[in-house]
């Protein structure tokens, strides 16, 4: 097991290179060798090789990779497909964009070798449609690869194998993040989640077997098949392998993407951020996102991994490391989110679509100082409706920050039945720069 002192760099080791993003520089520093290798080795011994390294599902929650591609049913003659979930959507949620505008070629190989591993010709890349520059630098990865003759048709050894792989750009819904709504929205219609079972491995895109996988959890594939399961799983924890990247923002003197090891702590990732920004101290932190209940100072040394932070009590999620310091109005904080929330519910089903309706209006309440008597309580109560009763994870994530910011900072709350959030916390004491573009 490797020690978490030091960092990892895998997917981001070209990120400083001239034009990183360019096929040149990709096969300069041995790209697509990984690829060359999948195509003479049969397609179960690549997915062995995956389930052996541990690699998990980077998008969140963590679901064993190479168990999700398994679960395809036997070919039977018709089309099967691979999706990349790149809907990066959620606050704070920060690292797949920038992984894609850096070395669009590692996502590029991912796919190639994952595909021809399910027996899939056709490939999917569904991204959130407002990142422009990210479309059209992975379009031009698409053609650079096509150019090349790493993707097209007669591929492989024997020439036997076809990849067409499509980047498709939505209209800019984190619902589409869920996997279901996504399909919904490749196929044309309104990104809404459906009912499971039938789960996408049976019945996915166009009602095919389909494995929908994120980013980081694609573009870590070649790395397997380069270096071999066990340089990989020598990384990290017993059951949370590998790298990762690890998106530090906030408070913070140098916030940015770390690349590490699973295991590492925040207060080892505070320090190579060069700690919290000067004349301040930690206040609070989320582990994986806006959706995953916030820690404290106590959690600094929890081993950032899936079980550990789990059992703390939150969730690793996208590892969307957030950082506030003791300028910050909790109040304040939450009210955002939930308005993100409320607005981002696709309104499917009626605890998600209520209930993050009201929480809004109590939310903006209580930031305002006019809450009422019993709001706080009211806010739990409509949180605890939500949460394991939607149709799908929006709604939880919805109620995470409510319960959780109510269980460390249930003062503050209370404080909004009768004092404005900015008084309490003024906002300009929070900001970074009092200008844009100053630093």
């Amino acid at each position: 097991m490797t020690s978490t002192d030091t960092l990892t760099p895998v997917l981001t080791n070209l990120w400083d290179q001239q034009r990183s993003w360019t096929l040149e520089t990709y096969r300069n520093n041995g790209g697509y060798q990984a690829f060359e290798r999948a195509l003479s080795m049969d397609p179960e011994a690549i997915t062995a090789m995956v389930k052996d390294a541990g690699l998990r599902g980077r998008g969140g929650a963590g679901f064993p990779t190479g168990l999700k591609w398994a679960f395809l049913p036997a070919p039977d003659g018709g089309p099967r497909y691979l999706v990349v979930n790149a809907d990066e959507s959620e606050p704070g949620t920060c690292k797949d964009i920038p992984l894609m505008m850096a070395n669009p070629h590692v996502l590029l190989e991912g796919v190639a070798i994952t595909s021809y591993a399910i027996g899939c010709t056709h490939a999917f890349v569904y991204l959130r449609g407002e990142v422009v520059h990210v479309y059209r630098r992975l379009m031009n990865a698409v053609r650079e690869a096509k150019a090349a003759g790493l993707l097209g048709k007669n591929l492989g050894p024997r020439g036997d194998y076809e990849l067409e792989v499509t980047i498709h750009a939505g209209a800019g819904a984190y619902i589409c993040g869920e996997e279901t709504a996504l399909l919904d929205s490749l196929e044309g219609r309104r990104g809404q989640p459906r009912l499971k079972p039938p789960f996408p491995a049976v019945a996915g895109l166009y009602a095919r077997p389909t494995v929908v996988n994120n980013v980081e959890s694609i573009a870590s594939v070649p790395g397997i098949i380069r270096e071999g399961a066990h340089w990989f799983k020598s990384m990290g924890t017993e059951k949370s392998s590998g790298h990762g990247l690890f998106s530090v923002s906030g408070h913070v003197v140098n916030p940015g993407q770390f690349e590490a090891p699973f295991g590492i702590t925040m207060r080892e990732l505070l320090e190579m951020a060069g700690g919290i920004r000067r004349g301040h101290k930690l206040k609070f932190w989320t582990p994986g996102g806006s959706s995953t209940p916030i820690f404290t100072e106590k959690e600094l040394d929890i081993p950032l991994d899936y079980e550990q932070v789990g059992a703390a009590g939150s969730m690793l999620g996208t590892r969307a490391l957030q950082v506030f310091d003791e300028t910050t109005s909790v109040v304040r904080v939450v009210r955002g989110w939930t308005d993100f929330y409320q607005h981002e519910s696709c309104g499917k089903c009626t605890p998600c679509r209520e209930g993050t309706f009201w929480m809004k209006q109590i939310m903006h309440r209580l930031e305002a100082g006019k809450g009422q008597a019993g709001d706080v309580e009211l806010l739990e109560e409509i949180a605890s409706n939500i949460l394991g009763r939607s149709f799908c994870a929006l709604g939880d994530a919805s109620a995470s920050p409510i319960h959780s910011g109510i269980a460390h900072f249930r003062e503050e709350f209370e404080a909004g039945l009768t004092t404005p959030a900015w008084e309490l916390f003024p906002y300009d004491a929070t900001a970074v720069f009092d200008q844009a573009g100053a630093k």
